[in-house]
């Protein structure tokens, strides 16, 4: 009889394109395989596991792009255009090319549009050789006029950063008549204004390469980076190879959070460098070209005007949104976000102006709509002399928001709220906020796996994929060694290689659900061709062997792991696996909750204790998931009380491009986190996490200084200035 071909069924799955997630439609097999099993039924997964990179990396050992030193390796430095905008007109590389030492120099980027570009790079034979070089580059420019601030760009009469003007057309959506109507009806209404900086990654390993080209037809590039597989092909490109020849290495690199997609503008200058040069070039970029030349979080302008009815309704929001991407479009997730209006109207647009373009950055887009939104929601819920976490339970019909929200409250005690804000006696109050928040965290089939089970008892599981420091090292072996009845460190994984099997971009938070499905489907091939190897020598069915505390048993007889490696060919086993739709799901939710401290007498805003509760269905490893909620709490942090790019209008000169003045938390700011996974959530599939732990903290922690103090903040960052401002005015915002 023939056999029947798989059933197929079309579903939508997240593509990631530099950082920036889209939906799209895929035909997929509809049939059974591998399953995870109930999320409490494991052995390794779903627990608390210690990374297993951990230790390379307290001591030092790992090495990140930074550290690759290859012999007659050169270093190479970037020359930034000092103006806002201007026009490269002539470079003149003859006596940088003079300098000792200096053996390259090409030209960068001709059309500047932010003060910082690359124009001109060098490689020289030591770093401070190369800063010679650069001091001895000569470009002739033909400076135009720039803007740098929204409001001046957004004039009619503003220079144009493109000549098709400043403000991009706008979308529409929702009927403006309608919320109008409604509005009017309303019992309680908020007009306002919320605005958000432009926000820098702030990676502890600048963005940078190490390429090592010296003629031939083949190279090597080591990369800092959130795709491994996109390096091929754009150093294939600049380098004039097939982007076969190219080999992309990843070992270990120092932050991303959305800003490494590609190779960059440092990466083609380093492999121009490499092939003028015929030797290996490592460009990273300086603290201050890190500032300066890669791409921000966008920053934000919202114009909100929301009404609800006496018993908590939300029945109508209205809102003019402009991104502020700089030479980019921006991000910015759609008002009302996450709640539904009976009625609503948004205009979202972007403002270009003369500063380095936007790019993803954690949950891009959603965290400036979010602080919005929830400040939004505040205000009506004050004015309608309503408990905050109340009128948001109404207005949110998904019971995972009420149980979280709940379980938050509980663990923050909520009830210490203050009723009135501001109250209390004494210059130093306390108070308390909350917010939500939505994301994706799905999974697509781009990942290709191999489980290898050699004579010797070897296992290793290998995938080209890149570990941004999430843990993805430590949940490979983890999948394979449960599903082989063994522990972590019986595994050793291969990753980081584009020489090895395809998978995703790092961005979307996408990685877990389309990497993890793989790796378990690559396993379970294993464990099935090993139980037909080994079931002849129990005397039993392969269906009836089992792997469990490193043996392998049936039929009341047990081989130890390695007497059962030794009965396999001389070449072991290999499986491979592929990403099963059945292994994955998307859609998390999120509730944050902030205690604040605010000295009246001085605007100092002291976080106290943030907890933050997220769903992620299987939760694969507890403590690396703990860790990734601290750190979006920690983010959020930065970006609602600390972080901001500060542009100076007349020179267009950002002043503040370092750490000495760009703030961001320290461990003295640290307060009491209170990472919580959500184990209401019993889906059994894995969600990616990475992102959605940033979203609702911003606007928890501005409603907490309005709870302490009486002052709303709508400007971010929550500067001591605008707190002693806002009390002045009694209790407005600066």
């Amino acid at each position: 009889m023939q056999q029947q071909p798989p059933k197929k069924k079309k579903i939508k799955v997240p593509k990631v394109v530099n950082g920036q997630e889209t939906m799209v439609e895929i035909e997929v097999d509809d049939t059974g395989g591998p399953v995870w099993g109930p999320n409490n039924g494991h052995t390794l997964l779903n627990h608390r596991l210690t990374r297993v990179d951990g230790l390379v990396k307290v001591s030092g050992a790992a090495r990140y792009t930074y550290d690759v030193h290859l012999p007659g390796m050169l270093y190479g430095r970037v020359l930034r255009a000092p103006h806002a905008h201007a026009r490269v007109k002539k470079v003149d590389l003859s006596a940088a090319l003079k300098v000792p030492g200096v053996k390259a120099a090409v030209e960068g980027l001709q059309d500047v549009r932010y003060a910082g570009t690359p124009v001109a790079a060098v490689a020289a034979t030591t770093p401070e050789l190369a800063e010679d070089g650069i001091r001895a580059i000569v470009v002739q420019y033909e400076v135009l006029p720039h803007v740098v601030r929204a409001e001046d760009a957004i004039k009619p009469d503003a220079p144009k950063v493109f000549d098709e003007g400043n403000v991009q057309a706008a979308n529409s959506r929702g009927d403006k008549e309608k919320v109008a109507a409604a509005l009017a009806k309303c019992a309680a209404v908020v007009e306002a204004e919320y605005r958000t900086p432009i926000v820098h990654h702030s990676c502890l390993e600048t963005h940078g390469n190490v390429v090592d080209y010296r003629g031939g037809d083949a190279a090597t590039v080591y990369a800092s980076t959130q795709w491994t597989f996109s390096i091929p092909g754009d150093a294939a490109q600049e380098l004039g190879l097939k982007q076969s020849a190219v080999t992309a290495i990843v070992e270990h690199m120092g932050g991303g959070f959305g800003s490494k997609f590609g190779i960059g503008v440092e990466g083609a200058l380093a492999c121009k460098l490499s092939k003028q040069a015929s030797a290996p070039v490592k460009l990273m970029l300086t603290r201050h070209d890190e500032f300066l030349i890669p791409v921000n979080r966008s920053g934000s302008w919202q114009k909100l005007t929301g009404g609800a009815t006496k018993d908590g309704k939300l029945v109508a929001v209205e809102a003019t949104q402009y991104r502020l991407g700089g030479n980019d479009e921006g991000s910015q997730a759609g008002q009302p976000y996450i709640y539904t209006a009976t009625d609503f109207y948004r205009e979202v647009s972007s403002i270009h102006t003369n500063e380095a373009g936007s790019g993803a950055m954690r949950a891009p887009g959603h965290p400036q709509a979010s602080f919005a939104m929830e400040s939004l929601m505040d205000e009506l819920a004050y004015k309608l002399n309503l408990d905050p976490l109340e009128f948001r339970k109404i207005n949110l019909k998904d019971p995972a928001y009420h149980r979280q929200l709940e379980r938050g409250a509980r663990e923050i005690d909520w009830s210490r709220r203050n009723t009135t804000p501001g109250g209390g006696a004494g210059p130093v109050k306390r108070g308390l906020g909350c917010g939500v928040g939505v994301w994706g965290g799905g999974g697509s089939p781009q990942c290709k796996v191999d489980v290898t089970i050699g004579r010797d008892g070897a296992v290793t599981v290998a995938c080209g994929t890149q570990d941004l420091g999430t843990g993805t090292r430590t949940y490979t072996r983890a999948i394979v060694a449960e599903e082989l009845g063994l522990q972590i460190a019986d595994v050793h994984e291969q990753i980081g290689n584009s020489k090895l099997g395809a998978s995703n971009p790092s961005g979307g938070s996408t990685t877990a659900a389309s990497l993890a499905p793989a790796v378990k489907d690559a396993a379970y091939s294993a464990r099935m061709m090993f139980a037909e190897k080994v079931a002849p020598l129990l005397g039993v069915k392969p269906e009836e062997v089992t792997f469990a505390g490193s043996k392998v048993s049936g039929g009341g007889k047990s081989l130890s792991w390695s007497q059962a490696c030794a009965a396999l060919p001389a070449t072991g086993l290999t499986a491979h696996g592929e990403w099963k739709v059945n292994l994955a799901d998307k859609g998390v939710h999120g509730a944050a909750f902030a205690e604040v401290e605010v000295d009246t007498e001085t605007g100092h805003v002291r976080p106290v204790k943030i907890v933050h509760v997220q769903d992620v269905g299987l939760p694969l490893n507890r403590l690396a998931i703990e860790s990734q909620i601290n750190g979006g709490m920690i983010q959020a942090m930065g970006m609602a009380l600390w972080e901001g790019r500060v542009m100076d209008a007349a020179l267009g000169l950002m002043c503040n491009p370092s750490f000495e003045d760009y703030k961001i938390p320290g461990s003295l700011e640290m307060p009491e986190l209170v990472p919580l996974i959500d184990d209401g959530d019993t889906r059994e599939a894995v969600i990616g996490v990475g992102e959605p732990p940033i979203i609702p903290t911003v606007g928890a922690i501005a409603n907490a200084v309005f709870n302490a103090c009486g002052v709303r903040v709508r400007e971010l960052p929550i500067t001591p200035d605008k707190i002693l401002m806002g009390l002045w005015k009694g209790g407005q915002t600066a």
